[in-house]
C-alpha cells in the first residue's frame, strides 16, 4: 500500500499504524516488531510493566529517535520517509510542557503561534474553550496549578490542528478532581474535534474509563489489544450473574434455553453464572418468570483492567 494513500478500515479512517516497528539498542531489541493502528476519534491506552517499551514506541512515533526496523504512518504519510507531513498530523506532550513561567497562559499561546506555519490566533479561542481554560489565560503560568499547566500543554498541542494527540502520563499527579477534569476535556476533544489520542499511562482504571481500546505491550512485543468499556460494543455475549429464587427451577429454564450456557453455581448465595448473547438478556428473565422464578439481581460478571493486565503479563506491575 502506498505510504500516500490514507488507510481506511471500513468507515473508520486508520489515523495512525504501527507496522511492524523494532528498536534495537546494543543488539537488544527494546521494542520488537511492535504493529497497531488508532483510528479517528478514538481513544487509545498504551499500556505496559516498568521496561516494557512505552516511552521508546511514542518516541519513535514523533521522530525522536529512529527506528531499527518497520515504520510508522500518520495519516498515510511515513515518519521515516515523509517526516514533515507525518509530523504535522500530531500533537504530543511525552514530558512534562515547558512554558514561559512569567508570562500569561494567552501570551505563551501567542508565542507558539507566532512560531508555528499557518496556525490564526483565532485558533487560541478554539483550544482554550476545549480545555476549559477560558478564565485562566490572562494570568501568569507560574501561578498555574498542575492541572492547569497540562490543560495549557494540550491547548498548545492542539493549536495546529493535529489529527492525533499524544500523551505521556496526562494525570500523573493530579488530584481525583484534576484526574476527572482531564478525562471529561481528553473525551471533548476526541468527540468535538475528532481528534484521536494516545494515552500512556499507569493508572488502570483511568485508561479502563476512558479510552476505547488498550495496547498492552511487555519486553518490546505486543501481548494483546483489547476493547475497553469506552467503546465496547453490546451485542457480544456477556457472563452474567443472577441471584434467584428457586435454584432448581432456575437451572430448568436455563438449561432448556438454546445458546444460553449455565457455569458456576453458588447454592449458598443462590446465584447462578451464566453466558449468552447481550440481546438476549430480556428473553432470559422473561423464562425465569414464565416460570415462577423470582429475579433479585442481575450483575454483569466482567474482570477489571488490572485482572486483565497481571493476567496478559503474568503478574508484572505496570509503571
Amino acid at each position: 500500500m502506498s505510504t500516500q494513500r490514507l488507510a481506511t478500515q471500513g468507515k473508520d479512517t486508520i489515523v495512525l499504524q504501527m507496522n511492524q516497528v523494532s528498536k534495537v539498542i546494543k543488539g537488544k531489541a527494546i521494542v520488537d516488531q511492535l504493529s497497531f493502528d488508532i483510528r479517528k476519534g478514538e481513544i487509545v491506552g498504551l499500556l505496559g510493566p516498568n521496561g516494557a517499551g512505552k516511552t521508546t514506541t511514542i518516541r519513535m512515533m514523533t521522530g525522536l529517535i529512529k527506528m531499527s526496523e518497520g515504520d510508522v504512518l500518520v495519516q498515510g504519510h511515513s515518519i521515516r520517509n515523509d517526516f514533515n507531513r507525518a509530523i504535522a498530523h500530531i500533537g504530543a506532550i511525552i514530558e512534562n510542557p515547558e512554558f514561559y513561567p512569567h508570562m500569561t497562559g494567552l501570551d505563551n499561546l501567542k508565542q507558539y503561534v507566532r512560531m508555528s506555519d499557518d496556525v490564526p490566533e483565532s485558533r487560541i479561542e478554539e483550544v482554550v474553550q476545549l480545555v476549559g481554560l477560558q478564565e485562566a489565560m490572562s494570568k501568569k503560568v507560574k501561578a498555574y496549578s498542575l492541572g492547569m499547566r497540562q490543560r495549557l500543554g494540550i491547548a498548545q498541542a492542539l493549536l495546529h490542528s493535529p489529527k492525533l494527540l499524544i500523551l505521556d502520563e496526562p494525570t500523573n499527579g493530579l488530584d481525583p478532581a484534576g484526574i476527572r477534569e482531564m478525562r471529561d476535556y481528553m473525551r471533548t476533544i476526541a468527540e468535538v474535534e475528532g481528534i484521536s489520542i494516545l494515552i500512556s499511562s499507569h493508572m488502570l482504571a483511568e485508561i479502563e474509563q476512558i479510552c476505547h481500546r488498550a495496547v498492552v505491550i511487555q519486553n518490546g512485543k505486543l501481548v494483546t489489544v483489547t476493547k475497553l468499556g469506552a467503546g465496547e460494543e453490546t451485542e457480544g455475549e456477556v457472563s452474567l450473574i443472577v441471584r434467584v429464587g428457586g435454584m432448581e427451577a432456575a437451572q430448568r429454564v436455563i438449561q432448556e434455553m438454546q445458546g444460553v450456557g449455565l457455569g458456576s453455581v453458588d447454592e449458598a448465595r443462590s446465584e447462578l453464572n451464566i453466558r449468552l448473547q447481550d440481546i438476549r438478556v430480556p428473553e432470559l428473565v422473561e423464562a425465569l418468570g414464565r416460570a415462577n422464578v423470582g429475579v433479585y439481581r442481575i450483575t454483569e460478571n466482567k474482570q477489571s483492567l488490572e485482572e486483565d493486565f497481571l493476567k496478559w503479563t503474568g503478574g508484572n506491575r505496570i509503571a
